[in-house]
């Protein structure tokens, strides 16, 4: 059974996903947090911008996830995966000290109309779940059987 989930991104990164020049989201904490063994190959990715709309949706292609993590390793996956992951030498900066990473392999991303949610939290990845789903689980419901009869 696959599970659906609301990704929350900077601009730049999202903006990257829709052009298509970012076709993984990545993941580096310091905790085992989600998307860390919550998120599996076939699973609705939901895209918002921080502080803004819902805008888009794909699927995750293949999921890698990586344990104990050292400044060496997190250096490997930058030289490894950068390439479709488009972060800045900030970003890989500032998550030097992560000892876990999730990478999701993006599929079939396509911007859906804008969606506004109210989330009072920190959180950059939910699993969505009744009834605190934002809705959204609907939307992904109903696309699924569109996309089923085609």
């Amino acid at each position: 059974m696959s599970n659906t989930h609301l990704v929350i991104l900077k601009k730049q990164y999202l903006d990257k996903i829709l052009d298509g020049t970012k076709t993984i989201e990545s993941r580096l904490t310091k905790g085992k947090y989600p998307p860390f063994d919550c998120v599996s190959t076939g699973d609705v990715l939901f895209f918002k911008e921080s502080a803004g709309l819902v805008v888009a949706k794909a699927k995750a292609a293949a999921v890698k996830q990586f344990s104990n993590l050292t400044p060496q390793a997190i250096a490997k996956l930058k030289t490894e995966y950068n390439d479709r992951i488009g972060g800045e030498d900030e970003y890989w900066q500032m998550k030097a000290d992560s000892r876990y990473a999730v990478l999701v392999k993006l599929k079939n991303v396509e911007i859906i109309p804008p969606r506004r949610i109210h989330k009072n939290d920190w959180r950059a990845w939910v699993v969505l779940k009744k009834p605190n789903d934002f809705g959204l689980l609907k939307l992904s419901a109903s696309a699924d059987a569109v996309n089923q009869a085609d």
